[in-house]
């Protein structure tokens, strides 16, 4: 699969989640095999571009290409010039939100509140795609509500505007993230349009990734949710979907290396004091993903663990815990 001039090594992506995907994150989900991955949503006003968290959210230092990064706003003009200063920033792709359901975007119209507007979505589309040379995709849901599924529209739209990528959720904007996704909207604009389509929601194993492939004839598949605590889903997608067999589950010592490298890595991008406290969600995600027959000395661990403030101990206690009850059982599917 190609976006302008790149060609991608799988058709499994990763989603953009704001406060997940972050430098490390999306270096290690690469390495576990992403052929893509999309930083975290980076915001249009001007104003915000000096605060820290604009800053490391702009940070590519040592990332494979494709660069791509997520821009967030709601006025072509704006929106159009973040997508210039982002490419002169190290961006090889420029991913358009209009997917995101949080009520702090869309209660200023950003995010999947645009496409209640068609008319702003056609502007803000033609503003990005005429301000850049690199490849400018989109993200969406399949609509507003239930009763305002607009996707096919946002799509043409999208692709009359010089859209290379089309990423759909599963869902409405006002389904958030409750329910189950539906993919017989992706499936029905996958046949409309002649630009690569990518299908997103509730994809959480390789068995999902190629049903959900073949049920809608999407040119790929978008992983979120399902990556927290479990990059390792990339390879297994990638190999399922090449040879119909499922991968071993990694084991204790791989999910070791695994998790002391990606800590590690928190640690060095944020600094001690902020790397320690993103790390914990981490740390709870690799929990709630593990195998365990003993689930109260998980939860004491993970209320243990968020109350360590150093860097090295913290590190130290995961690793003790993790290798004390894994015992070299593999980690659940």
């Amino acid at each position: 699969m190609k976006i302008g001039p790149h060609t991608l090594s799988s058709p499994v992506f990763l989603a953009p989640m704001a406060g997940v995907t972050d430098r490390p994150f999306r270096q290690l989900c690469r390495t576990m095999g992403a052929g893509l991955v999309v930083s975290e949503m980076v915001t249009s006003e001007p104003h915000l571009r000096n605060s820290d968290k604009t800053r490391l959210r702009m940070d590519h230092q040592g990332e494979a290409g494709p660069i791509s990064v997520q821009i967030a706003g709601t006025e072509p003009e704006k929106m159009a010039d973040a997508a210039k200063y982002n490419v002169t920033h190290g961006a090889q792709i420029i991913d358009i939100n209009m997917g995101c359901p949080a009520k702090k975007v869309c209660n200023v119209a950003a995010g999947s509140a645009l496409m209640k507007d068609e008319k702003r979505v056609a502007e803000i589309l033609s503003a990005v795609v005429s301000a850049v040379e690199v490849p400018v995709t989109l993200k969406m849901r399949t609509g507003w509500d239930h009763d305002n599924r607009n996707a096919s529209v946002i799509a043409h739209i999208a692709e009359d505007c010089g859209i290379q990528m089309l990423s759909m959720h599963g869902r409405t904007r006002t389904d958030a993230y409750k329910g189950k996704a539906e993919y017989d909207t992706i499936a029905m604009v996958k046949q409309q349009i002649n630009i690569p389509l990518v299908a997103n929601g509730d994809i959480t194993s390789a068995q999902d990734a190629r049903a959900v492939m073949e049920y809608t004839g999407a040119d790929a598949v978008m992983i979120g949710r399902a990556a927290q605590g479990r990059p390792w889903i990339f390879r297994e997608i990638n190999h399922y979907l090449a040879t119909g067999e499922m991968l071993a589950a990694p084991g204790q010592q791989e999910i070791s290396q695994i998790m002391q490298d990606h800590l590690t890595n928190l640690y060095d991008f944020y600094g001690e004091y902020k790397g320690v406290r993103i790390a914990r969600k981490h740390i709870g995600w690799y929990c709630k993903s593990h195998q365990s027959e003993n689930e109260e000395q998980v939860i004491a661990f993970r209320k243990h663990i968020n109350t360590i403030e150093s860097a090295q101990l913290q590190l130290d206690e995961v690793m003790t815990f993790f290798n004390t009850i894994t015992k070299n059982r593999p980690i659940a599917a």
